[in-house]
């Protein structure tokens, strides 16, 4: 099956501050700087193990054959007979270089033994104008396991993994080919003819061997708001995921918890992490926005959900006002279904969250946003800088700062004591993401909520307002059977033929916290898999294909 997409950056990746920025380039790549080899391999895509920049370019470093292992790194260098600008140039003669820029960059091919598997067109940007002007040859990772998801060739390979490669990839040999083609887009596509291609042999070998008699789990002890499980699971099957994820096979995985009926059952860490690491989860943060509206709601700060923009900002002194700002709402905010005209799974979109981190004023970003009536009538569409606008609004609201209401009336009562906030250019407690603490400490977080909003027999959060939060508001779109509530996700998971319906928090690198809906059972899951497509894939196989099946 063949898979097309225009799409650089996926949803299920999760947004948070500079996660998915496109980064200008570190590796030097400079025009004809070598034009005999340049012009011996006009045309070719060259495969090595490792970065092969113009200071230090050596042909003798490109691959014939690889080894394809979780472990093992796949860079390519791209050799063109003149600029990605003067190809663009041909198919769209009357626009200036930074015209083209705009619409237009290269369209991938990626096949497997003479199949098309995937092919993907870069959305404009990455690489920048400048590059896209000058550039006869370059060298980018396709694969760079130290440093995941921090370039647009990365992000291409993962979303040809995701689409019908990891499937093709199957072990023993293979050919890989990729084709290179220059595209624009205004009223319709128009591709331009093969400017660069190369092949390479595969020998894959993903499939670790496991002695699951070799692998030790982790000796638990109890935690403050934690005693230690003494129920049966399956323990070979979390020795066997143990293994999985040092082989590699699950990525950048940094720890795992799973409390069962308020107890530690399984408490497993990876890659130099531990107890004790503050752990980045990204978008996880958001949930948290979400705990602390309900919080000041039942404390009388905040009067509900229901109230609009107008009652806390003077709209009028920002950009495109009009009386639909004006009467958004803060559930409006909190079901990610507001009219602003954002969306951070649109890098085009005005709201997209990669424009509002480089300002110096987030909330007047938001609030300088225009709405789109027409295109937003209520539907799901994730806007970071909502959520953001949720924790300013709170911040003016409830009394020291957002950070020392959060201190009071939810960290302390859970016994929370070492954490990091993110805070926004205000100086506001970020709630757009990025709040950092233990992997059991987000674990009571995930507690609270299975408790119904209690915590050691004193009432946090209303038993109401969590009913509220765990209620599927609105369906996101394109994920069937997925769907929203306050921050929080919804979906469910399938297991030895039964459903498991969770609520979740999620975050940018495979962040979960799992809160279980009809069973006693709460799972933190910390990585960073940062920018990468496979990241909360991986963190949904751990649960469906290891944890559930240990467990019940």
């Amino acid at each position: 099956m063949i898979f097309r997409s225009t799409v650089i950056i996926f949803l299920n990746l999760f947004f948070c501050p500079f996660a998915f920025a496109q980064q200008s380039d570190t590796i030097a790549d400079t025009p004809r700087n070598n034009p005999k080899t340049d012009e011996i391999y006009n045309g070719k895509i060259l495969f090595s193990h490792q970065a092969n920049p113009a200071e230090s370019f050596s042909t003798a470093s490109f691959l014939q054959s690889y080894k394809l292992t979780n472990k093992s790194n796949l860079f390519i260098t791209v050799i063109l007979e003149k600029t990605l600008t003067s190809y663009l140039q041909e198919l769209a003669p009357g626009l200036n270089p930074d015209s083209l820029a705009k619409i237009g960059n290269y369209q991938f091919s990626f096949y497997i033994d003479q199949n098309l598997i995937y092919q993907t067109n870069l959305l404009p940007g990455a690489p920048n104008a400048t590059q896209q002007q000058t550039q006869t040859r370059w060298n980018k990772p396709l694969i760079d396991n130290v440093h995941e998801g921090a370039w647009w060739s990365q992000s291409a390979w993962n979303r040809f993994m995701l689409n019908g490669g990891d499937t093709a990839l199957t072990e023993g040999e293979h050919i890989l080919r990729i084709e290179l083609r220059p595209y624009i887009r205004s009223s319709k596509l128009k591709v331009g003819p093969l400017i660069a291609a190369g092949k390479l042999n595969i020998n894959v070998n993903r499939k670790p061997v496991i002695d699951i008699n070799g692998v030790r789990l982790s000796p638990i002890k109890g935690y403050n708001g934690f005693s230690v499980s003494n129920e049966k699971f399956d323990i070979n099957r979390i020795k066997e995921l143990r293994a999985n994820i040092e082989a590699d096979v699950f990525k950048h995985i940094t720890s795992i918890v799973v409390i069962k009926n308020g107890r530690i059952l399984v408490e497993e860490y990876f890659n130099g992490s531990s107890r004790d690491s503050l752990h980045d989860v990204r978008s996880v943060g958001k949930s948290f926005a979400s705990t602390l509206t309900g919080i000041a709601i039942n404390e009388g700060y905040l009067k509900s959900e229901q109230q609009r923009l107008k009652d806390f900002y003077r709209l009028q002194s920002f950009h495109n006002y009009s009386k639909a700002k004006e009467n958004i709402r803060i559930e409006e905010l909190l079901t990610m279904s507001s009219c602003f005209d954002g969306d951070d799974g649109d890098p085009q979109s005005p709201g997209n969250e990669e424009n509002m981190y480089p300002t110096s004023n987030w909330v007047s970003f938001v609030l300088n946003l225009p709405v789109d009536t027409n295109k937003y009538q209520g539907q799901w569409h994730y806007l970071t800088a909502g959520a953001m606008l949720v924790g300013d609004i709170l911040n003016g609201l409830v009394p020291g700062g957002l950070d020392t209401y959060a201190e009071n009336k939810l960290f302390k009562p859970l016994g929370i004591s070492k954490y990091q906030w993110q805070y926004t250019p205000q100086h506001v407690a970020n709630t757009a993401g990025g709040i950092k603490m233990n992997s059991l400490d987000f674990a009571k977080f995930g507690q609270l909520y299975q408790n119904g909003g209690t915590w050691n027999n004193q009432k946090v959060l209303s038993k109401d307002w969590v009913a509220q939060t765990f209620t599927k508001h609105k369906e996101i779109i394109d994920r069937k059977g997925e769907y929203y509530g306050y921050l929080f996700w919804n979906k469910t998971f399938h297991s030895k033929n039964k459903n498991y319906e969770t609520f979740y928090s999620s975050g940018n690198g495979g962040n979960e916290i799992f809160v279980f809906k009809d069973k006693p059972l709460v799972v933190v899951i910390t990585a960073t898999a940062y920018g990468s497509g496979y990241a909360h894939r991986q963190a949904n196989l751990i649960v469906e294909n290891y944890l559930l099946p240990a467990i019940f």
